[in-house]
């Protein structure tokens, strides 16, 4: 029971503290001068009431434009939303500070912090990359602008950590068209382009064993369901892809399967090249049935 009292009081000592902190907050940005709103937004900075101090030095950034303080200002700006986790805006802040003070003695942090806002905003690996790809970017070119920086390791880990999410990004996509390959012919063949690209694209990648055998796996299957016309080009593709897979993973838990499928590759080839002889000979029989059994002789004028 006096623990509950005890709560009580303590909720309404910090809902008064609150409402006393706003009513002086309220009357400091309707009173105060410029300077001592810069001073309060310094110290609200210090305390990490970012929510403050970011209000004081977005209303002062217009009124300081020109003056020593406006640098500093914008600067301190962009941190405070960004530590409010508002990185979109952040980023944002943070680039128009690189861009407009190119030499100042913070750009290189700020062109740090553009980065690392992208790079707190991007989304899990299983949502559209595009945002993924412009965080990448903007590491990357930070590290091509300051090769020697004292961020060098934090910015190449980061770089790291979103090419992963690209990669499994592109590893689920092409093992979705694998999946869905049984409801639409398309899908195989989208499947082993998605896989190509991916091997391309991550070739040192823990999931090209994988890819590699379902690539086969695709092909094969795409064989199968095709046109006997396209047959026989689709099985000895699979069969490509087979050897590919088994010089690089010999010893790879996929083999036996692959290997069925190559073997089943053969026989199909097989068949459909003993069918293409028979039609073939059929084809000339009939054109020797076709043509005249008994040409006429040549008519010629008897003497007189």
């Amino acid at each position: 029971m006096q623990y509950l009292r005890f709560a009580r009081l303590l909720a309404l000592v910090c809902c008064f503290g609150f409402l006393v902190s706003c009513s002086s907050f309220n009357k400091l940005q309707k009173t105060a001068t410029d300077e001592q709103k810069y001073k309060a937004a310094l110290q609200y900075y210090e305390k990490k009431d970012w929510y403050h101090a970011g209000l004081l030095f977005e209303e002062l950034i217009p009124v300081l434009k020109g003056s020593t303080e406006s640098e500093m200002a914008q600067f301190y700006h962009a941190y405070t939303q960004f530590n409010q986790q508002q990185y979109l805006l952040s980023s944002t802040l943070f680039k128009k500070f690189y861009e407009t003070f190119a030499r100042s003695e913070h750009a290189q942090e700020a062109m740090y912090m553009y980065a690392v806002s992208l790079y707190k905003d991007a989304p899990d690996f299983n949502l559209d990359q595009s945002n993924t790809l412009t965080a990448t970017s903007a590491l990357q070119d930070f590290i091509n602008n300051y090769p020697d920086t004292q961020y060098r390791d934090e910015t190449t880990k980061m770089i790291l950590e979103l090419r992963q999410k690209l990669e499994r990004k592109a590893y689920e996509k092409a093992k979705l068209y694998f999946k869905t390959s049984g409801f639409n012919i398309a899908s195989y063949k989208s499947s082993v382009i998605s896989i190509n690209i991916f091997q391309r694209d991550f070739p040192d990648s823990p999931y090209n064993e994988e890819l590699a055998f379902l690539k086969v796996d695709a092909e094969y299957s795409l064989a199968q369901n095709s046109l006997e016309t396209k047959q026989k080009e689709r099985y000895q593709e699979a069969m490509t892809y087979y050897q590919g897979f088994v010089d690089k993973y010999p010893n790879s838990k996929y083999l036996k399967q692959a290997e069925k499928m190559f073997e089943s590759s053969q026989k199909e080839i097989d068949r459909l090249t003993k069918l293409e002889v028979e039609r073939e000979k059929e084809k000339q029989l009939q054109k020797q049935q076709q043509a005249p059994a008994n040409r006429p002789g040549k008519v010629t004028a008897a003497r007189q």
